[in-house]
């Protein structure tokens, strides 16, 4: 696969594909300089190219910068981004595909393909979660629920309510309650890994947490201060059951109740969903790196954005984000401590 990436690479570097540029930076080991893929320079021999992520990881191997094209300036790829997501976080109603092309001056086909390599999400899928963040913002400040649907640019009632679970986990009416009326069951119970939180809606698991039982409770409560949060083993024994034979070895590695798979969290975007369950179908006991977990999803250039899918991950364990690591093999960092994934993975492989 990574002969595969790095044919696609090549090819860009050949036609000066603008919509490549900012994605990645090829080096030439014969001169030790690395350049954009848009550089004006004659194009070196294949054999003695080699391609980073960025210019960070190219210096760290020892290549310098190209004067000419100046890869460590920010690239015109980059500035096409950050212009795009820009327009859409201000804009009242997300404009067009056609738009955006027509105000950055590129075609809807090469902005569709720059954006969702650099952010893992379509333009219209990145519009989608700022409405719906928007949405979340105006109902916690207390708007009604009339009035957010509008401040969020939703065309329609109808349209927000078909993204409301998804987005909010319920109906706008209850977000903005706080999750007034809901009723969130919980328990932390000690485990190998210290204090453990699982908590669940009617509609399933909802939390998965590692550290201090205090502010485990307390971060739970600060998402939906109007709910009914309520200690019940019973109501949770079979996702506790599920998890602590996992960690003591017992498990498959796919934590489920009798009554059928565990959900995912609602509101995750579009681009997290995907990456949690990619992270799902890493075998027990085995690693993937964030760049494997990348291609996994079919989006190899989106590897940040996989890692910060990671790093917000609600469900520690059921969604195993301790099985992804760094290329070379080493541990990355970990939301619940670099400490509990290394025991967490030891625990795995033996």
């Amino acid at each position: 696969m990574e002969s595969r990436r790095d044919d696609e690479r090549w090819q860009a570097v050949q036609q000066r594909d603008a919509g490549a540029d900012g994605l990645f930076v090829y080096a030439v080991i014969s001169t030790g300089i690395y350049c954009r893929p848009t550089c004006p320079s004659r194009r070196p021999r294949r054999e003695n190219v080699r391609f980073f992520d960025g210019p960070e990881a190219a210096e760290a191997a020892g290549f310098r910068a190209c004067r000419r094209c100046e890869p460590a300036a920010v690239s015109t790829g980059q500035r096409v981004v950050a212009e795009v997501a820009r327009v859409l976080q201000a804009a009242e109603r997300a404009p067009s595909l056609a738009q955006l092309g027509q105000a950055v001056g590129m075609s809807p086909y090469h902005l569709q393909r720059l954006f969702k390599r650099a952010t893992g999400l379509s333009p219209r899928q990145f519009a989608a979660q700022v409405a719906a963040e928007r949405l979340k913002a105006e109902l916690k400040q207390g708007a009604t629920v009339t009035g957010a649907l509008y401040e969020a640019g939703y065309g329609s009632a109808r349209a927000a309510y078909e993204h409301a679970d998804r987005h909010l986990g319920m109906t706008p009416g209850a977000y903005r309650a706080g999750g007034e009326g809901q009723r969130i069951a919980y328990v932390c119970v000690e485990s190998p890994l210290g204090c453990l939180l699982v908590a669940a809606t009617e509609r399933g698991l909802c939390a998965v947490r590692l550290g201090e039982e205090a502010q485990l409770v307390a971060e739970l409560a600060a998402e939906f201060p109007r709910a009914d949060l309520v200690q019940d083993l019973e109501w949770v024994r079979p996702y506790v059951d599920g998890i602590l034979a996992l960690l003591g070895g017992r498990g498959s590695g796919a934590v489920e109740p009798a009554g059928g798979a565990l959900p995912l969290d609602v509101r995750g975007t579009e681009f997290q969903r995907r990456v949690w369950e990619a992270l799902r179908a890493i075998p027990y006991g085995q690693v993937r790196s964030y760049r494997e977990v990348a291609e996994m999803i079919g989006e190899p250039s989106a590897v940040r954005a996989v890692a910060r899918a990671c790093a917000t991950n609600p469900v520690a364990l059921v969604v195993p984000c301790h099985r992804v690591v760094r290329a070379n093999g080493e541990l990355s960092g970990y939301r619940w401590g670099v400490e509990r994934k290394r025991e967490l993975l030891r625990r795995e492989r033996s």
